[in-house]
């Protein structure tokens, strides 16, 4: 794996850990503050998310320039949204079945999906 490589995916990590934050920040100021139900918070909280790491990753990870700005957003936002789906039915996975606790679970399904969305967004949106 090549230096650039290696460098690329840990910018993409510290765009995604950015994401957290982004995503936890609105989700608690909506459901807690303003009183908004917890699932249009939570699903609030993941979109904003997913265009900071978006603006991020394009600017920052991929110094990226395409000019076609809402298709590569499409692809990002998909390839977000199986992300998402893979996370859940990772946990799922190993909690129901395997037994394991939710938050080493969620561990697990956090790296793999990392894994997942870094090889996606640099063969499919950023190429």
């Amino acid at each position: 794996m090549s230096n650039e490589l290696i460098w690329k995916f840990l910018k993409f990590g510290v765009v995604g850990f950015s994401g957290v934050f982004v995503d936890f920040g609105i989700t608690w100021m909506l459901k807690e503050k303003l009183r908004v139900n917890p699932y249009a918070a939570n699903s609030t909280g993941f979109v904003a998310a997913v265009f900071s790491n978006f603006i991020l990753n394009r600017m920052w990870t991929f110094q990226n320039h395409d000019p076609h700005v809402a298709l590569q957003f499409g692809k990002f936002a998909g390839i977000a949204t199986v992300g998402l789906a893979m996370n859940n039915g990772i946990i799922y996975l190993l909690t129901e079945r395997f037994k394991i606790n939710f938050y080493v679970a969620k561990l697990i399904a956090t790296g793999v999906v990392m894994i997942w969305n870094f090889w996606a967004n640099i063969t499919f949106t950023f190429k």
